[in-house]
């Protein structure tokens, strides 16, 4: 498994999603901690989000940029459709599509289109390049779900995790 595969899916930089996600309830997950924006149930639906559209970008699909800062967040229908160890199984499953295709050379390299904001022209990037944006993006809202665990006094997980 190459770097960028394994910052997808395993510990690299940060704990392992799987960690990171793993002993919460689902009330728990939903429980907001004064202060902060956002649960952790909306910390990850939004990585699940954004994952989708990666996934869905590097496909050849060009989904729309969200038009709105709300948008990459649940609403509450949405929030209620889906449980906790659905919302976590969902966004495993994807980040596992996303590691195949940085384990995959020949793929890596395609160029594809990514829309932009409105108003921005669709930019074009490789592959690796979004999958590298992707888990960036993971491990700013990964460390944010890791805070919020700390904050609530559930971290570290059972399997282990930083303590920095």
């Amino acid at each position: 498994m190459n770097e960028l595969a394994q910052a997808l899916t395993a510990e690299s930089a940060h704990a392992a999603p799987d960690h990171i996600l793993e002993a919460l309830s689902d009330e728990l997950a939903r429980r907001a901690v004064r202060g902060a924006p956002h649960t952790i149930y909306e910390e990850l639906w939004h990585l699940a989000f954004w994952q989708q559209i990666t996934l869905d970008w590097i496909s050849g699909i060009e989904t729309p940029y969200p038009a709105e800062t709300s948008d990459p967040f649940p609403t509450e229908s949405q929030s209620s459709a889906e449980s906790w160890p659905q919302l976590s199984g969902r966004f495993l499953r994807g980040a596992k599509q996303a590691a195949s295709v940085a384990g995959d050379p020949a793929r890596s390299a395609n160029v594809v289109r990514c829309p932009s904001r409105p108003g921005h022209p669709v930019r074009l990037m490789s592959v690796q390049d979004q999958l590298i944006s992707l888990a960036a993006h993971n491990a700013y809202h990964f460390g944010r779900i890791v805070f919020l665990r700390q904050l609530l006094g559930v971290w570290p997980p059972p399997s282990g995790g930083f303590g920095w």
